[in-house]
C-alpha cells in the first residue's frame, strides 16, 4: 500500500500543477490572437475563430500524448515503470516554465507539445496501479488515484487564479516549482512496481506498438478492444466539453479569467468526493460493467443539459453530473482492461488506451472549436451527449467477459 500512497501524492501534485495552468490557456490565447506568424498561417488556412485556436492547442497536447503513449507503455514493460514516470514529471516542469514566459501563440503551442509528450506516461501510471493491486481491488485503487488527481483539479485552478496577482508569469512559475518539488519527492520515494527482468527471463516478449494498434482495429469484438474504444469515445466527448467550456461560460454567463478557476474547482471537488467515498461502494454493489454504463448515462445527461441551463445555479446541477459520470466510467473501464490483458503487456495496452483516447482528444477539440464558431455554442455539448449515449451499446455484454476473466485467473 505504501507504493500506492506515494503514487497518489505524486499524481495529486502533478495534476494540481497542470490545473494551475490549463484553465488560463484560453484567456492567454485570446490576448495573443491577431499577432505573430502562426496567427497569419491560421488565417491563411481559414482558421480565424478563437474557439478554433483554443481547440488546436488542446489538440496539440492530445497529438503529442497519443504518439508517445504506446512508446512509453512499451518502454515501461521492458525497463520498468519508474524511469518512464520520471520523464513525465520532468516534461511537466519544462512545459510550465515555457508557459510562464509565453508571449506568443507559438510558445503556448510549444508548452502544450512538451506537456503532451510527457503526458503519454498516464498509461504507465495505470499499469503501476495494476501491478501493485489484486484484480478485485484495481478499480478501487484506480478510484483512489483518480481522487488524488481530482483533488489537484479542485485546488489547482484556485491557486492559478491567485497566482495571477503576481503577474501573467505567476501561474506558470508556481506550477513549475510544484513540478520540480514533485520530481525530487518521486526520485526518493517512488519505487519500482514491475520486475521487467523476471519477465524477460521467463521469455515473455512485448509486441510492437503498431501490432497492438492493428489488433485493436482488426479485432474490435475482443474485450480489450471494446474497452479501449469505450474509453476513447467517452473521453473524446468529455474533451469536447473541456475544450470550449471556458468560452461557453464567458459568452453565456460572463465568467472571466479570474473566476473560471472556481468552476474547475467545483468539478474537481465533486469528482474527488465521488471517487474517494462512493466509487468503491458502487463497484461492490453494481460491478464494473454496470457501473461504467451508469456513468455514461450520467455523463450524457450532464453534457446534454448544460446548454439548456438559464442561470448558474441550474447550470451547477448539470455540471455536477459530468464528474459523477466520468468518476464511474473511466476507472471501471481501465480496471477491466487490466484484467483482460497479459501482465507483461499491461503497460503497452494501458498506453494503447491512452493512444486511442488521444485520437479522440484530437477529433473532439477540432469538432468542438468548429461547431462552437459556426453552429452555435451549445451544439458541441449536444453532440457529445449523443455520442456517449450511443457508446453504451459497446459494453452491454461486457459482464460475460468479466466473468470469464475471473474464472481464468482463479
Amino acid at each position: 500500500m505504501g507504493k500506492l500512497v506515494v503514487l497518489m501524492v505524486t499524481a495529486f501534485v502533478d495534476m494540481m500543477g497542470g490545473l494551475i495552468v490549463f484553465p488560463l490557456i484560453p484567456f492567454y490565447a485570446k490576448r495573443m490572437i491577431g499577432h505573430g506568424p502562426l496567427w497569419s498561417a491560421f488565417n491563411a488556412m481559414g482558421i480565424g475563430g478563437e474557439g478554433a485556436v483554443v481547440s488546436m492547442m488542446v489538440m496539440t497536447f492530445a497529438i503529442a500524448q497519443l504518439v508517445s503513449a504506446p512508446a512509453w507503455g512499451r518502454f515501461s514493460d521492458k525497463y520498468g515503470r519508474r524511469p518512464a514516470l520520471m520523464v513525465g514529471l520532468g516534461s511537466s516542469a519544462m512545459a510550465y516554465l515555457i508557459f510562464a514566459y509565453a508571449n506568443s501563440l507559438e510558445l503556448l503551442f510549444l508548452c502544450r507539445l512538451v506537456q503532451g509528450a510527457g503526458g503519454g506516461t498516464v498509461g504507465v501510471v495505470q499499469a503501476y496501479v495494476a501491478d501493485a493491486t489484486k484484480p478485485e481491488d484495481r478499480v478501487k485503487a484506480l478510484g483512489w488515484l483518480s481522487a488524488a488527481t481530482n483533488a489537484g483539479v479542485a485546488i489547482g485552478p484556485a491557486l492559478g487564479s491567485a497566482a495571477m496577482s503576481f503577474g501573467t508569469s505567476g501561474p506558470g512559475l508556481a506550477a513549475a516549482l510544484l513540478a520540480i518539488v514533485n520530481m525530487i519527492f518521486a526520485w526518493f520515494y517512488l519505487t519500482e512496481s514491475y520486475d521487467s527482468h523476471a519477465a524477460k527471463a521467463a521469455g515473455r516478449v512485448v509486441r510492437r506498438s503498431r501490432d497492438a494498434i492493428t489488433r485493436v482495429l482488426t479485432h474490435a469484438g475482443e474485450p480489450a478492444s471494446r474497452l479501449i474504444l469505450i474509453y476513447a469515445i467517452t473521453m473524446g466527448a468529455f474533451q469536447v466539453m473541456s475544450t470550449v467550456l471556458a468560452l461557453f461560460l464567458a459568452n453565456r454567463h460572463g465568467v472571466t479569467a479570474k473566476t473560471i478557476g472556481w468552476f474547475f474547482a467545483y468539478v474537481g471537488t465533486i469528482s474527488f468526493v465521488t471517487r474517494a467515498l462512493l466509487l468503491g461502494r458502487m463497484v461492490d454493489w453494481l460491478g464494473e460493467p454496470k457501473l461504467s454504463r451508469l456513468g455514461m448515462v450520467l455523463l450524457a445527461l450532464g453534457l446534454g443539459t448544460m446548454p439548456l441551463a438559464p442561470n448558474i445555479p441550474v447550470l451547477a446541477i448539470s455540471v455536477a453530473l459530468v464528474p459523477l459520470g466520468t468518476a464511474f466510467t473511466f476507472p471501471c473501464v481501465t480496471g477491466l482492461l487490466s484484467r483482460v490483458v497479459p501482465q507483461h503487456e499491461r503497460g503497452l495496452y494501458m498506453g494503447m488506451q491512452q493512444t486511442f483516447g488521444g485520437v479522440a482528444r484530437v477529433i473532439g477539440p477540432l469538432y468542438a472549436g468548429w461547431a462552437f464558431d459556426h453552429l452555435g455554442n451549445g451544439v458541441p455539448f449536444f453532440t457529445a451527449a449523443g455520442v456517449v449515449l450511443a457508446t453504451i451499446f459497446l459494453g452491454l455484454d461486457m459482464d460475460r467477459y468479466v466473468a470469464h476473466a475471473r474464472a481464468t485467473t482463479g
